[in-house]
């Protein structure tokens, strides 16, 4: 057992989100959105961390993180859960960051998501995407998805991130898991190729650059059903990020082809939960319908907000009546909440109440 495994078990069971190690500081950790130390161990020395971080790595890792001073992988560690895992080097040494993928993939109905995000698994095709800033738990999200998929339907599903990070095991589905940078040199390339490898779903677990968003949304054009993540904090702010990267002259085509794809957008958020114990999502939801088509292909999406709230009925809302409904059941913190509204007017009774309820 290497030095690191006896944190990543202790993380687990404090029950964190992650691990930082850095030079000069003890080894901390997340829990509930919040950096603490961990007691008992000492302050890192650059020489220290030199020595603990490789102890996980390959030997084409430990190149890498010394040639390029920063590496991406994933780590497991049986019993225990998977990691995601950032080296990299800063002003004091090395330095790094351990992200706990839990070994269970949370079904959809444990997550207390909208139940439309279980509909998203009988698409055959088009794309959708979950956004939201990191740690707002896209993949976690995501992976329940593909296990709704994965449990109901025969399909052969296509995952491409970096690092691989929840690991389906085949039910009715057929998984093929490929990482950028071990199985294949980047984004676009594995999408180019996913197309060819008869899949029915493909996941895209990052959709960073320019021609990355073109083939995933070629790829739905096609026929296919893509899922993928942006960092983006609303369903407008994602419409307006996957047409704005394109040069001027390409976004008509593009908002052509995005009317004709885009399935559903996800907004995501983690949220304090009222008795500090956890976090809660909060959640804005866009689903297709015609108005949205048009609304794209005519630039404008001003209108979004009036198409989500317009259709409710179809499980649609926005972020801010997904924080109000958090905060009105109990189950959020009023202060997080108020810090997280577009509307923050809107929430000030709630603060009030909060500090008459402290007096």
């Amino acid at each position: 057992m290497t030095r690191l495994d006896s944190l990543f078990r202790l993380i687990k069971e404090r029950k964190a989100s992650d691990l930082h190690l850095v030079v000069g500081e003890p080894p901390k950790m997340r829990i509930h959105g919040t950096i603490t130390t961990i007691p008992g161990y000492p302050v890192f020395t650059a020489e220290a961390l030199w020595e603990w971080l490789p102890e996980i790595l390959r030997e084409d890792q430990r190149q890498t993180y010394t040639k390029d001073r920063d590496l991406d992988f994933a780590y497991s560690l049986e019993g225990v859960a998977r990691f995601r895992c950032n080296y990299f080097v800063q002003k004091n040494g090395p330095a790094a960051v351990f992200r706990m993928i839990p070994e269970k993939i949370v079904a959809l109905s444990e997550l207390n998501l909208p139940p439309v995000l279980g509909t998203f698994a009988d698409y055959e095709r088009g794309l959708v995407l979950v956004t939201g800033p990191t740690g707002s738990g896209k993949s976690t999200t995501l992976a329940a998805i593909i296990n709704e998929i994965n449990e109901r339907y025969a399909k052969h599903i296509v995952t491409i991130e970096d690092p691989v990070e929840f690991v389906h095991s085949p039910k009715k589905s057929l998984i093929t898991h490929r990482e950028v940078g071990r199985h294949c040199t980047g984004f676009d390339e594995a999408l180019r190729d996913a197309v060819r490898q008869d899949p029915d779903v493909i996941l895209v677990g990052e959709m960073r650059d320019l021609e990355t968003i073109r083939l995933a949304l070629t790829a739905a054009d096609m026929g296919f059903l893509v899922f993928g993540t942006l960092h983006t904090n609303s369903a407008a702010k994602t419409i307006d990020r996957i047409v704005d990267v394109f040069p001027a002259s390409q976004q008509s085509a593009v908002r052509t082809m995005l009317a004709g794809s885009l399935a559903a957008v996800v907004a995501q958020l983690l949220i304090r939960a009222a008795d500090g114990k956890g976090r809660c999502a909060a959640t804005e939801v866009l689903v297709a319908t015609l108005g949205l088509m048009n609304s794209i292909r005519e630039g404008n999406t001003n209108m979004i907000k009036s198409i989500i709230q317009g259709g409710g009925a179809r499980g649609m809302q926005m972020m801010d009546d997904s924080l109000e409904k958090l905060v009105q059941s109990g189950k959020a913190d009023p202060e997080d909440v108020y810090m997280k509204a577009t509307d923050k007017e809107r929430f000030r009774k709630y603060l009030a109440n909060k500090a008459g309820a402290v007096r």
